[in-house]
């Protein structure tokens, strides 16, 4: 089977919900250009969440250095993620964390009429 949840885009057509990160509520906003989900600095230090290996991120305003991390839970309606790759970004302004393709990746996704279904797989 599948579970499914459905996003509406929003006046800029971005897919954008509340979600969880290590039970912690977050607004996240879908982004399948980035190659991970990204999450601003100072809400990383608010999660709690480790600095790793710093790796330099492209960005459209250019090259910023970020810190790799892992998210023991991310959550998205009923749709659990656990350990998933991630990117502690300093230079990311604003309080949405990007949900890159390291978690979409692990979902099925469909674009229609403005609305974006995730379904995962529960087998």
């Amino acid at each position: 089977g599948y579970i499914e949840v459905q996003l509406a885009g929003n006046r800029q057509g971005h897919f954008v919900s509340t979600g969880q990160i290590n039970g912690r509520t977050v607004e996240l906003m879908i982004d399948t250009g980035a190659t991970d989900v990204a999450i601003p600095g100072e809400m990383a230090d608010s999660l709690g969440l480790k600095r790793g290996l710093p790796v330099t991120v492209s960005t459209a305003n250019g090259n910023s250095q970020g810190f790799r991390t892992t998210l023991d839970r991310l959550q998205l309606g009923d749709i659990v993620l656990s350990n998933v790759r991630a990117l502690v970004a300093p230079g990311l302004e604003g309080e949405q964390v990007l949900l890159g393709m390291s978690a979409m990746k692990q979902l099925e996704f469909t674009q229609r009429g403005g609305n974006l279904l995730l379904r995962q797989s529960t087998k």
